[in-house]
């Protein structure tokens, strides 16, 4: 099979090639329907409706651990967000959330936000980097929220410095704004802040983080925050119909997967500071950021993106090695960007495999 035939693969070849690979570079692995339900620990308490089992045990676990009165257990960070942010707008009589350019919200959502809750985004900034006080002082209507996201996913994982944090949380507290944190991926911002995640919780008013994005357990996210605000966002949630006969699956799997990658975050991100150490002078790549700030990165490699795929899907088949299937332009012609998110099967490749490993999607 030549080298273009591999990039001529159906979908469904693409995901038997992937199953068929042995090691992943990215997260953790090749997730199948079986090692999902492995996880799911055999004493797992079953819910009515949301209430009571498995899901309050991950509920109370994830409201102490961010030092929050209250969490609820959602069945997706999309109908999470859009309801909280609804709760928000509907107390403070405004409809205005203001946002980075690259929020989820605004890209990835077809809108819901406006379309179901008559809410009005304003992104503020630019694209390529992070929101500053300065981008909020531009900003001269009333908010009812301000949404950070914690961290940047399509900047590379990048975190404000902590003192730009605050004082972007007290620029929106001084008028009378909720602030909301998108924490998909807050698991892996301790270490950057040298903070607890309830140290970095406490500056925002709402908290929604996802359990499959780091953790890599089954579909579902919490909320955490103030008890009168969590019990709205409840309500929501019955409203959007989610609130399933049960949610004990997902729930169960969300607590397992705390438990047992959270502790692996520091490990997480020292693998990720060694992959950077190892790629960063390989000519034809850059790191983004350099350090990376979180257990994420991303990668510019310039290649063409079509010759990128080829070399990838030729690794799987010949070697065994799953890199990415997908290469995303950057608007520069010949880079493209892909995102390594260090996990419990990056943590088997050494720092040094996986610089082969670029080189040779590199290779001409």
């Amino acid at each position: 099979m030549t080298g273009d035939e591999v990039d001529e693969l159906t979908p469904e070849e693409e995901r038997a090639l992937r199953r068929s690979c042995t090691r992943f570079l990215a997260w953790h692995g090749n997730r199948t329907a079986a090692s999902y339900l492995e996880e799911l620990p055999e004493d797992t308490d079953t819910d009515l409706y949301g209430e009571g089992g498995v899901v309050a045990e991950l509920e109370a676990e994830v409201a102490a651990l961010f030092g929050k009165p209250s969490a609820v257990f959602m069945p997706s960070g999309t109908m999470a967000q859009q309801t909280t942010l609804r709760v928000h707008a509907d107390r403070r009589g405004l409809r205005t959330v203001l946002f980075h350019p690259h929020c989820h919200l605004d890209h990835h959502e077809e809108r819901g936000y406006e379309r179901l809750h008559g809410l009005h985004g304003r992104p503020v900034g630019e694209f390529e980097r992070l929101i500053s006080v300065d981008d909020l002082e531009s900003v001269h209507e009333e908010p009812a929220a301000l949404l950070l996201e914690l961290p940047q996913r399509d900047l590379g994982g990048q975190l404000p410095a902590w003192e730009d944090l605050v004082a972007q949380v007290e620029w929106a507290r001084a008028r009378g704004a909720a602030v909301h944190m998108d924490g998909a991926r807050l698991w892996g911002c301790g270490p950057f802040y040298e903070r607890s995640l309830a140290e970095i919780a406490e500056l925002f008013d709402t908290v929604y983080v996802s359990f499959y994005k780091q953790l890599g357990g089954l579909p579902g996210a919490c909320v955490a925050g103030p008890e009168d605000v969590v019990a709205e966002v409840r309500e929501w949630r019955r409203r959007h119909g989610g609130t399933l006969y049960g949610m004990w699956p997902n729930a169960g799997s969300a607590l397992n997967v705390l438990r047992m990658r959270l502790p692996r975050i520091a490990d997480y991100r020292r693998h990720a500071l060694a992959v950077a150490d190892a790629v960063r002078d390989l000519p034809g790549v850059d790191v983004v950021p350099d350090p990376p700030h979180t257990t994420m990165m991303h990668l510019v490699l310039y290649r063409p993106a079509d010759a990128l795929r080829s070399a990838a899907l030729r690794m799987a088949r010949e070697d065994g090695i799953w890199t990415w299937a997908r290469f995303y332009p950057t608007g520069a012609p010949g880079a493209q960007r892909v995102e390594l998110e260090t996990g419990d099967a990056t943590l088997e490749l050494p720092p040094e495999e996986v610089r082969v490993v670029i080189e040779g999607l590199l290779r001409e």
